[in-house]
């Protein structure tokens, strides 16, 4: 069952923008398993919805995944509680914002708002992922893994992108211990960003958020776009731990009105209890 799973997952894995539908044989040879077995898994893929099956017999991500990103999108604490903060940051300093969180080893980027006066950046998108060790968002929850340094490939994507492990692992503990990651042009060329973490109620990293411009905006501004996106990750922070306790409050009173419930009435003396 849980093999079945797990390889149900790594059927998802194979549909990309670059590579968006499938043949039976095409997906167990990418799988390594039968094609049979592979036959049997996308069919029923296809009977719930997840995926479709064109006339050619092959298969395409089906529509119920829009229904259940719209869910996930829609039900997100994270993606609500940011949601005011980021406007605001868009707002105020012209520039694209995108909010990041880990997920199985990977960036995702969870939301992204143009910037009014910034040039579009085409290479992040909702649900796209993002290059850990190359971006601002993505050194943050990057930094906060068990074993941030033993990132197993560092792809270069520009001629700024950090490949070396040690001088990964040495950006990652100045992350740690400033608070805020950079990405200096290392994810596209002339693009950079700031980021800065957002923590949970259990004080836990569950997301960054950022700031994206030109070089020469941000050679200009840098400054004000950190404390910005410094003060906006601290705001969603405190929104995040204020539901908490407001969840938890109702919870505790339940808690304390099924305790005294559960206290028998006292027993004046000199009376019997009633029967």
């Amino acid at each position: 069952m849980l093999g079945t799973i797990r390889k149900a997952g790594q059927v998802f894995d194979l549909f990309t923008p670059q590579a968006p539908e499938w043949g039976v044989s095409q997906a167990a040879r990418e799988l390594g398993i039968a094609k049979s077995n592979a036959h049997a898994l996308l069919a029923t893929l296809s009977e719930i919805g997840l995926l479709r099956r064109t006339s050619r017999g092959r298969y395409r991500l089906g529509w119920r995944l829009l229904a259940l990103s719209r869910s996930l999108l829609e039900s997100s604490d994270v993606r609500g509680a940011a949601a005011p903060a980021i406007q605001e940051l868009v707002h105020d300093h012209g520039e694209t914002v995108h909010l990041a969180a880990w997920e199985q080893g990977r960036v995702v980027c969870v939301e992204k708002l143009q910037g009014t006066t910034a040039p579009r950046i085409p290479n992040s998108a909702v649900g796209a992922p993002l290059p850990a060790h190359a971006t601002a968002v993505g050194k943050v929850l990057l930094a906060e893994q068990p074993a941030p340094g033993s990132f197993p490939t560092l792809t270069p994507l520009t001629p700024l992108t950090l490949v070396a492990p040690d001088a990964l692992a040495a950006e990652l503990a100045r992350v740690r211990a400033t608070g805020v990651a950079f990405d200096r042009g290392e994810a596209q060329p002339g693009l950079r960003c700031v980021a800065a973490p957002i923590r949970d109620g259990a004080g836990e990293v569950v997301a960054a958020l950022s700031i994206a411009a030109p070089g020469p905006s941000f050679d200009a501004r840098g400054e004000a776009y950190r404390e910005a996106v410094v003060r906006a990750a601290d705001d969603v922070t405190r929104r995040l731990r204020a539901d908490v306790r407001a969840h938890a409050a109702p919870t505790r009173r339940l808690g304390r009105q099924r305790a005294a419930a559960a206290v028998p009435p006292p027993v004046v003396q000199g009376t019997s209890p009633p029967l």
